[in-house]
């Protein structure tokens, strides 16, 4: 991929970011709160987990925690463009292993979008309903992520093409499956657990092919990560905290773990990062 493809797919996102941003002011500005009424509040909302203020009488009880999603909006249309790309260029013998089954980025990006609506609609409606979409969407990029990256530790065996259609179909399946098991354990363990297998499986695969690999975008995500995780506990404390500041940790988090999972997505999808 040339840095003329990659530049025209990052202005096409940010155009359809942009739209977006406006088709969420609209509403934001012409519905009211009242109609997430009757649907059961989270325990996010009755224990005041953020710092973001709860604007009770707007569609976005909390704005910025709910405009920050469209990062991984952004993101989504992002690989979804370079999914396409793949799909037009699979015959080419140079492409490396992600290039080659663009299925795979074809369900990171729709996560990616399936996340970034998911958690708006949580912090738009801080509903119990709303709080287990975000946590599965959230659930559903690091569950990717990790088939990605398993795809390529079994380098050494060669997917049919049914079998690629039956590993996307399995790995849906488990995100699907995720809505129950969220409820069994705890996000506080079962989350960073998923986040050191993924760590885990980068540096393996690195080792395998560090002449291939980028090693600035090995780190970075994780790097990006611990960040994010960092922010985010500062706000859940409630450390520097003005509830009506533009400036919310939550958001910040938003942004950092979006930024994270694609470079760990890139990682496995560019041989170099010189090559973007």
């Amino acid at each position: 991929m040339t840095k003329q493809l990659f530049l025209r797919f990052l202005f096409t996102a940010i155009v359809f970011t942009l739209g977006m941003i406006l088709i969420w002011a609209c509403l934001n500005t012409w519905l009211s709160g009242t109609i997430w009424n009757g649907m059961t509040l989270s325990k996010s909302a009755l224990t005041v987990e953020y710092c973001e203020f709860n604007h009770t009488e707007k569609f976005f009880h909390q704005s910025m925690n709910t405009y920050s999603n469209l990062a991984y909006f952004f993101f989504g249309v992002f690989v979804l463009q370079i999914a396409q790309y793949d799909f037009k260029n699979k015959e080419k013998s140079a492409q490396n292993r992600l290039e080659k089954f663009p299925l795979l980025s074809v369900l990171m990006g729709c996560c990616f979008v399936y996340l970034s609506f998911g958690s708006a609609f949580f912090h738009a409606s801080l509903t119990y309903l709303g709080q287990r979409v975000d946590m599965n969407g959230t659930y559903s990029i690091s569950i990717v992520l990790l088939s990605i990256a398993w795809y390529h530790l079994l380098y050494k065996i060669d997917f049919s093409e049914n079998t690629k259609k039956l590993w996307i179909g399995g790995i849906v399946a488990i995100i699907v499956a995720f809505l129950p098991i969220s409820l069994i354990i705890s996000s506080s363990k079962l989350l960073p657990a998923m986040i050191l297998l993924l760590l885990i499986s980068i540096i393996i695969h690195y080792i395998q092919f560090r002449k291939e690999k980028s090693f600035i975008l090995a780190i970075l995500g994780f790097i990006l990560m611990f960040f994010a995780v960092k922010i985010r506990t500062l706000d859940v404390q409630k450390i520097n905290c003005d509830p009506h500041s533009f400036y919310q940790g939550h958001a910040v988090w938003h942004l950092l773990t979006a930024m994270s999972s694609f470079c760990s997505y890139a990682f496995f999808r560019f041989s170099k990062i010189q090559s973007l």
